[in-house]
């Protein structure tokens, strides 16, 4: 198997596994409880969250663990949209944004009277910043923006985003899913950050949220004074220790293997570019993640490449891995003004850090080898 699909989720890495066996065992308290076995729990939670705090360059207190990016996200947009302090009747956010953020804005905007301006993106994917400076009203509470595309891999300019809310005394959250261990990730330009294990070899459900000194969030469910009564519910202590390992084990050497992957990755554009001429990179113009290449085959449809692929031993996706594997055109790629034919035939293929070059070489003759597979059915078709 090829798996060339990094941005749905990682393989755990050893160091994660390692962490979480003695909470699997032995250690398999209550963080909650005062007796020794509870303390042993929460010593694992506290000394997670200092590990994290230390490598992101935080305050302790400012992580809040969650189970994973969609709570963080929802946490982050509800939570401070509804603060009694100061409740949202404005909310800023892209039309590229992943799900978690989309729907819970599309939430405030139908149900709960808050207005919303969807800013738009450049044919590259990049956010309309003029358009951003220009919707930002005296009742704007919240800017919502990602770091770093899921689906295409496009590398938002946080600085200059976070220098034009930090002007207008508005809050910025950014959605930093997909940025951790792939980039720089600088948490004094925003005042919130969500984040997922899985997608830096840890675990599934398990996360968390950034959240500034000195804001306060409404919680979004109820049940507990966990967390500083910011996010209620026993904490997963196996997950959260192998959370720290894991983003400690992937920092370690980001910038040699994104310099790595980033060859890889322009290593399979060549090999499918040259195998099929109608391809189209897309986004290919922006600044991007080093692991993710998203291209069109046009005439052919997403699903069916997906299928073709994995009968051929490649795992790839056609964007989002959160929809409940449907296959529907990317509304990244028609919020960046692509025609719907080239949305609807696009394929994501992201990059890890067992990856290989082999690998690389395989999957692009396996993608010459479907294309020309599908052209030969039709001028079969065509003939008869």
């Amino acid at each position: 198997m090829i798996y060339l699909d990094y941005n749905a989720t990682t393989p755990l890495c050893d160091a994660a596994r390692e962490a979480m066996l003695p909470y699997l065992g032995r250690h398999f308290g209550n963080p909650s409880s005062v007796h020794a076995a509870g303390r042993d729990a929460r010593a694992a939670i506290d000394n997670s969250r200092d590990k994290l705090a230390g490598l992101l360059r935080v305050k302790p207190h400012e992580l809040i663990f969650t189970s994973g990016g969609t709570e963080s996200c929802n946490l982050a947009v509800f939570g401070l949209a509804r603060n009694r302090s100061s409740h949202a009747t404005h909310i800023i956010s892209a039309k590229t944004e992943h799900h978690a953020v989309l729907n819970a804005v599309e939430h405030l905007e139908k149900h709960e009277n808050v207005e919303v301006t969807w800013l738009n993106v450049a044919r590259d994917g990049i956010v309309d910043l003029d358009q951003l400076s220009k919707s930002i009203r005296p009742d704007t509470r919240l800017v919502s923006i990602m770091a770093a595309n899921n689906e295409t891999g496009v590398i938002q300019s946080m600085r200059e985003i976070s220098q034009i809310c930090r002007e207008h005394g508005v809050l910025l959250h950014t959605d930093m899913v997909q940025a951790f261990g792939k980039m720089d990730v600088d948490l004094s330009l925003v005042d919130a950050a969500s984040f997922a294990a899985h997608k830096f070899y840890g675990p599934k459900g398990v996360g968390f949220l950034y959240l500034r000194s000195g804001l306060s969030i409404q919680p979004i469910m109820f049940g507990g004074a966990h967390e500083n009564e910011r996010r209620p519910g026993t904490e997963n202590v196996a997950a959260i220790a192998a959370m720290a390992a894991a983003a400690e084990w992937t920092l370690r050497d980001r910038e040699s293997e994104q310099e790595r992957q980033a060859e890889l990755r322009d290593d399979l554009w060549t090999r499918i570019s040259q195998n099929v001429p109608d391809a189209k990179q897309n986004a290919r113009n922006a600044p991007r993640l080093a692991n993710t290449l998203n291209v069109s085959l046009l005439g052919l449809e997403s699903e069916m490449l997906l299928i073709a692929l994995d009968l051929e031993g490649v795992c790839a996706s056609s964007g989002s891995a959160c929809m409940v594997g449907s296959v529907v055109a990317s509304h990244v790629l028609l919020a960046m003004g692509l025609p719907l034919e080239r949305a609807r035939s696009a394929v994501r293929f992201s990059l890890g850090k067992w990856t290989t070059a082999d690998e690389i070489k395989r999957a692009g003759d396996a993608m010459g080898k479907i294309v020309n597979r599908f052209e030969t059915r039709k001028s079969a078709y065509a003939v008869a």
